[in-house]
């Protein structure tokens, strides 16, 4: 532990409340102290009201505010007089806590205040710090843990017993300071939980969270521990491995999630240890954690380990249910969130979203550290099941997660476009995120940055059959597999007569428009036939096909070649749920095929202006790339659930179509 703190960026902070929300920041850089959500912070101020009186005010970190980015605007301003007076109740239910929370709030814009608000208003300095600190953790969850931070801390801190978050806690807690505290208390432990430090002065609370949590660091560090085992090379599991694994979770869950991998040294060195199992398969290092990673990881990877996870877990909550709510609570899916695969020294995270399999995947990574930590210091105990269930299914947790709301329409599933780096392709990319997809756009071309996480560019010359084949293995290896492609790629050439052709003209259209898409549909199929909820495949063709122009016999013979090729796949592709189905556009401008050359061309050969050419269709309108990465989007849904081998014009009405 270092302090980050910088007194020439602290002397920007205008007043109390921005410097709180400077050195909460500093806290959340450090993910040993805190993670995704974790932790809570306070400062204790003043606030005029309509009629000028002055009140008392706690501004507490607000519901949905991750301390490592946390501004001012995250922290809810409440009345501490009113909060001071709830920790004299005699009891309080969740509901009634989060009620007067609401009723005591004085921005009826802020977020929802910290549970432990009440905690952090009976404390009484400006400033309250807390973290879950892993190394006060590991202490904590060590064998004789409590005598351990006793030893270690003395009287300058006061130490908790595991109670659950809220008003119990906040009581306990409020009782115990009045009990212990003196002038050279500063902070107090939470059992299994983590730690709290406050002070008068915003630099004094956060250094000493530094300086404590540094101590609990020298501890574990004197720790004596057996050498390394030797990590045998082990080979990654294969993408189409990995695919079936993903089918089987989301089987189990009820509906499809991501899958991702993790093969660092540090996870394969603590995959290979011999108390492996007995280690995972306790609990979280704290009960928080476990709305992101269920109470215990999956280890194995085949269907029996899936089956008996979720047996298991079954069995868990039937075991625990009646004690918290009975009948009132209902069973989350049983679906594991961490995978640890022994067999090829793998960690895999399970999530509905990038970022849900991001959060799991580093929570455990340091839930690892922290276990092993423990074992060093005499054995690693977790909290027991009841305990941990109370907090999976406490009302509270139960809440957060309804507050996302419905799932958008793709969500957890795995697209695959070609040609995405503009035009039709780019707009699929659009359309595809916009309904909750991961999405890997492929494109010769380089792609920009990517600024959404749940986008992914990859570059590949869809001609070349090997760069193909390592195009799909990578694609499929991110998440796990793939639900839906997208057949975009393509080239329009200029108008060429038959007579004008030459062979090597020919040859490249087929090569990109035909070949290319024959060899990706081949690479894909056995992720496709994996896919959760069925593997869809979109073509876009052409209007070519039905109605050819003259001078493009390359381009219409090549669409044509690749309709008939997605109409054969949707025969013999329908056995494994994999549907296909075409598009037909015509004359979609806003595209990198129509160059003002093309343009011109096409038009004078029809005889008509450029902007007449635009319009040329019965409705009288002008198809754009996201008409067609709508429909495309849509063909890959519900409302297409029972369609496949389909050819869908998207041309405006075209009479010889009609």
């Amino acid at each position: 532990m270092n302090s980050l703190w910088n007194e020439n960026e602290a002397a920007n902070c205008r007043n109390d409340l921005e410097l709180r929300a400077y050195s909460s920041r500093l806290l959340g850089q450090d993910k040993s102290l805190v993670l995704h959500g974790g932790g809570n912070t306070s400062v204790k101020g003043t606030r005029a009201n309509i009629f000028g009186e002055v009140e008392d005010v706690l501004f507490v970190k607000g519901s949905g505010w991750d301390l490592e980015t946390i501004q001012p605007r995250g922290f809810t301003p409440v009345r501490l007089s009113h909060l001071v007076r709830l920790a004299r109740l005699n009891s309080l239910t969740d509901m009634q806590m989060v009620n007067e929370f609401r009723a005591a709030t004085l921005d009826p814009a802020a977020p929802g205040p910290s549970v432990e608000a009440i905690l952090h208003a009976t404390i009484p300095f400006r400033f309250v710090d807390h973290t879950h600190a892993d190394a006060v953790v590991t202490l904590t969850n060590s064998s004789g843990g409590q005598a351990r931070i006793q030893d270690l801390y003395g009287d300058r801190l006061i130490v908790i017993p595991y109670l659950m978050p809220g008003f119990e806690l906040a009581q306990y807690c409020a009782r115990a300071f009045a009990r212990e505290a003196h002038a050279g208390t500063v902070g107090m432990v939470l059992m299994n939980h983590g730690i709290f430090t406050w002070a008068e002065e915003a630099r004094t609370s956060y250094e000493l969270m530094v300086s404590l949590v540094g101590e609990a660091e020298r501890v574990i560090a004197t720790a004596s521990r057996s050498a390394p085992s030797a990590v045998a090379a082990s080979e990654p599991m294969t993408p189409v491995e990995k695919a079936e694994l993903r089918r089987e979770i989301s089987s189990a869950a009820g509906f499809p999630v991501l899958v991702t991998s993790n093969r660092s040294a540090n996870v394969q060195r603590f995959l290979s240890r011999a108390d492996v199992t007995q280690l995972t398969q306790q609990g979280p290092a704290t009960p928080d954690h476990i709305i992101r990673t269920k109470r215990i990881p999956m280890l194995g990877t085949d269907k029996l380990a899936v089956d008996t996870y979720v047996a298991d877990y079954k069995r868990y909550f039937a075991d625990n249910v009646q004690a918290y709510g009975g009948d009132a609570v209902r069973m989350v899916d049983p679906a594991p969130r961490v995978v640890l695969d022994v067999n090829h020294g793998t960690l895999f995270a399970v999530g509905r979203t990038a970022k849900d399999c991001r959060i799991a995947n580093e929570i455990y990574e340091h839930t690892m550290r922290i276990q092993e930590n423990a074992e060093a210091l005499g054995g690693w105990r977790s909290l027991p099941q009841n305990r941990l269930f109370q907090v999976e299914y406490w009302d509270l947790e139960q809440a957060k997660l309804a507050l996302a709301g419905k799932p958008a329409l793709f969500t957890g599933e795995i697209a695959l476009v070609t040609g995405a780096a503009r035009g039709i392709g780019a707009a699929c990319v659009a359309s595809l995120l916009a309904r909750g997809a991961v999405v890997i756009g492929v494109d010769i071309a380089a792609q920009p940055a990517a600024t959404n996480a749940n986008y992914h560019p990859i570059i590949c010359d869809l001609a070349d059959d090997a760069a193909v084949d390592a195009m799909v293995s990578k694609a499929t290896a991110l998440f796990g597999g793939l639900d839906i492609l997208i057949l975009n790629a393509g080239i329009f050439p200029s108008g060429k007569a038959i007579a004008q052709m030459d062979a090597e003209f020919w040859r490249k259209v087929q090569t990109i428009n035909v070949d290319s898409n024959a060899a990706l549909m081949r690479c894909c199929h056995p992720f496709l036939a994996r896919a959760p909820q069925g593997g869809r495949v979109v073509v876009v063709g052409s209007k070519n096909v039905p109605a050819p122009g003259p001078g493009a016999a390359a381009y219409s013979a090549s669409k044509a070649a690749l309709t008939q090729l997605a109409r054969v796949a949707a025969m013999e592709w329908g056995v494994d749920h994999i549907r296909v189905n075409i598009i037909h556009p015509n004359a979609v401008f806003d595209t990198g095929l129509w160059t003002d050359d093309i343009l011109r061309s096409r038009a004078a050969s029809y005889g008509l202006t450029v902007e007449q050419y635009r319009k040329n269709n019965i409705l009288g309108v002008e198809i754009a790339s996201r008409d067609v990465a709508e429909l495309a989007a849509e063909m890959c849904g519900p409302i297409f659930a029972k369609t496949t081998g389909a050819q869908v014009p998207l041309d405006g009405g075209n009479d010889r179509v009609i």
